[in-house]
């Protein structure tokens, strides 16, 4: 009977992702390609970040289970055309510390030229620091917010600036704030940069900062039937809490993406690659989707902080 329920579900959804997918909002992006991504050793699933070097193949992803997988794509005339995964191993914890299944709960990543891997977890609301993926961890400092997230709405998003600056927003706002918070890792600790407005009732996902200089933040939202995905774009320099709406999706049209890297191509044009979160259920996919920004390069000159492929 259960199982029966579950297969009239998983049919009942995939239609109204069929029917609510047809439509999509306009927006300054234009989609470019989507992959399927499958593998078959246990704990796949769960794809929740992203971070795509610059040759727009080589890249690290994360999986909210903790396991960091090193892989690349491969591309036709430019587009998605499949994934090939190279290693996949389970995070090292920082020295002494020991993790209830719970717990293992990690977000987002952020990745220097020099190959140091930042990774955001949420339950726990911590940062850790890699000199170099897969190796050892360590925890950074914490901002007093980060004890007053709420359990499952954490620490999401993280970003590295051009400069090597680390920020973070969480999915949603702490307990004694209003509106989102920017937080700036400095050599004083974290602060706070600015506040971002809630729009739509959209939560905050992952985050990086492009090749024009700008903060890029992907957003998601569940509507019962499925997901719907916003991407908007902040000038840290001239800061707008709205900031610039560049994407968003009716309810199917992807899955629930949670993994946003955001790179430009050899042809000089902005890319946001993003891939989704299967919550480790039949009737959802694991996929990567791509998206390119169409307005005019001229407005993307900030030279941006390298991802070369050997830090991968």
């Amino acid at each position: 009977m259960r199982k029966r329920f579950a297969i009239t579900l998983a049919a009942l959804i995939g239609l109204a992702f069929t029917f609510a997918g047809s439509a999509q909002t306009f927006s300054k992006l234009q989609f470019e390609s989507r992959v399927v991504w499958k593998e078959k050793f246990a704990g796949f699933g769960g794809l929740s970040a992203l971070e795509l070097a610059d040759n727009g193949r080589d890249f690290l992803a994360l999986t909210d289970r903790m396991i960091l997988l090193q892989g690349r794509l491969s591309r036709e005339n430019g587009r998605i055309s499949g994934v090939q995964l190279l290693r996949h191993e389970p995070l090292n914890l920082p020295k002494g510390m020991t993790l209830k299944a719970r717990h293992r709960d990690s977000e987002g990543l952020a990745l220097r030229p020099d190959g140091t891997l930042f990774v955001s977890t949420e339950r726990l609301n911590q940062i850790w620091r890699y000199e170099r993926a897969f190796g050892a961890a360590k925890q950074l400092p914490q901002h007093p917010d980060f004890r007053k997230f709420y359990g499952n709405a954490g620490m999401e998003a993280l970003a590295i600036d051009r400069r090597g600056q680390i920020y973070t927003v969480p999915e949603s706002s702490p307990r004694n704030r209003d509106g989102l918070p920017l937080y700036r890792l400095t050599s004083n600790g974290w602060q706070i940069l600015y506040f971002i407005e809630p729009v739509d009732g959209f939560d905050p996902v992952a985050a990086d900062f492009g090749p024009d200089g700008k903060f890029y933040l992907l957003e998601r939202k569940f509507s019962g039937i499925g997901f719907r995905s916003q991407l908007r774009r902040f000038d840290l320099g001239a800061f707008d809490p709205v900031g610039e709406r560049l994407l968003t999706t009716a309810v199917g049209r992807h899955d629930n993406l949670e993994g946003l890297s955001v790179w430009r191509d050899d042809a000089g044009q902005i890319r946001l690659t993003m891939v989704a979160d299967d919550n480790f259920k039949f009737f959802q996919t694991s996929e990567i989707v791509e998206y390119v920004l169409t307005e005019p390069k001229a407005q993307s000159a900030v030279k941006p902080l390298a991802k070369p492929v050997a830090s991968l």
